[in-house]
């Protein structure tokens, strides 16, 4: 049975952690997670701060990072287990899974992160602090991927890359680990066409129109297969345009097909937002070296965390409590799942400390009392998941 002290932390969490860490270092990470869901802060010194232990704020300090600094703490043992058996009981076999490869970077930090699509949102899967700044290589890129690649065996998979990532050796490689893949090319990139070298910006694409071309040689300069290459300019629709088409590498067998999986990748860009102002603000890290690795790690725990639970406040139908409501008509959703996980901290906390002032509320608003009390039950099912 479950350890009451315990429910707060996701159960595939404890499955797995329990045979890596001792129970102090498992309690002790619990605690930091959810630290980390209500401070929205990965500062070191700030997580000491808040860390609530009755001990001195240097030994508080010192603690955390000796927690940073385990062996233990890492991402191939920690989270390729817990993701396997999500994976596991999540998708079939059969599913076609979309991964992204993209890299973000701040300050002097470069990291590059595979994740998966998952319902509009991105899942973390692995990433890599690059010791360099700038766009990443092949090398790097194969580096990120083989790890990824190897615990998705049993999948059909996709991979999603924007233009750093439009190596037709790239390609090639993708190709012969037997994955699908659509990776954005340069409008400069020249390809075989009747015979002779033409580049993809002088194909006439325009707004509202595509095209697709099947098994052609892409550029001149690499001894490489041929590859399918798509494009697609979005139309301007109510006085709304986009700048630019899009040109791409794939070898999936329809325009239609790349076309949709390429959509996905703009998922990922919100899971950075996420990661930063948007949610954890993990650029004011000061953190470096191992002990940043095993921060990542934890960031990816509470964020996937975040993300469940809101999943689950919404099958429960109570995102209207916490965040304003969807619009038929709206093409954008409001607030994520991880938004309603990670947010709803903010509405519970205060309900102790002001109940006295919230109840006199009530009572001056007889009339609104049934709202009163469905919000009440609203609020113990949020609570029952701390």
């Amino acid at each position: 049975m479950r350890p009451t002290y315990l429910k707060m932390i996701h159960p595939l969490y404890q499955k797995h952690l329990e045979h890596q860490l001792s129970q102090a270092q498992l309690l002790f990470l619990s605690v930091i997670i959810e630290v980390l869901q209500s401070l929205k802060q990965v500062k070191a010194e700030l997580i000491a701060t808040a860390l609530p232990l009755p001990i001195l704020f240097e030994s508080r300090r010192k603690k955390l990072q000796r927690l940073l600094s385990l062996k233990a703490l890492n991402m191939k043992r920690i989270w390729f287990p817990i993701l396997q058996d999500w994976l596991a009981t999540t998708f079939p076999d059969s599913d076609h899974l979309y991964i992204a490869l993209d890299r973000t970077n701040w300050d002097n930090l470069n990291l590059l992160m595979v994740s998966l699509i998952y319902r509009n949102r991105a899942i973390p899967l692995y990433g890599e602090f690059l010791n360099k700044l700038g766009s990443s290589n092949l090398s790097e890129q194969i580096r990120v991927l083989s790890p990824v690649l190897a615990l998705l065996k049993s999948y059909r998979v996709v991979v999603l890359g924007d233009r750093e990532f439009c190596s037709v050796l790239l390609g090639d490689w993708l190709g012969e680990q037997g994955v699908s893949y659509v990776l954005r090319l340069k409008e400069t990139t020249s390809f075989q066409k009747n015979g002779k070298f033409e580049s993809l910006n002088k194909q006439g694409l325009k707004p509202g129109t595509s095209f697709f071309f099947k098994r052609v040689k892409v550029t001149q300069q690499v001894k490489s297969k041929t590859f399918n290459v798509a494009g697609k300019w979005k139309r301007t629709y109510q006085q709304t345009s986009v700048a630019e088409g899009w040109y791409l590498l794939t070898n999936l067998e329809s325009k239609n097909e790349a076309i949709v999986a390429y959509k996905k990748r703009f998922d990922i860009e919100e899971m950075f937002r996420d990661f930063k102002r948007g949610g954890y603000n993990l650029e004011d890290s000061q953190i470096r070296g191992e002990r940043l690795n095993s921060l990542m790690l934890l960031l990816f725990m509470a964020y996937f965390q975040a993300t469940m639970t809101g999943q689950k406040f919404k099958r429960q139908n109570l995102q209207k409590y916490l965040g304003r409501p969807e619009q038929k008509r709206r093409n954008t959703r409001r607030h994520s799942s991880f938004y309603l996980g990670l947010y709803c901290r903010d509405w519970i906390p205060f309900w102790h400390q002001c109940w006295e002032m919230v109840e006199k509320l009530m009572q001056l608003s007889p009339n609104k009392l049934p709202y009163y009390q469905r919000g009440m039950r609203a609020m113990k099912l949020i609570l029952s998941t701390f």
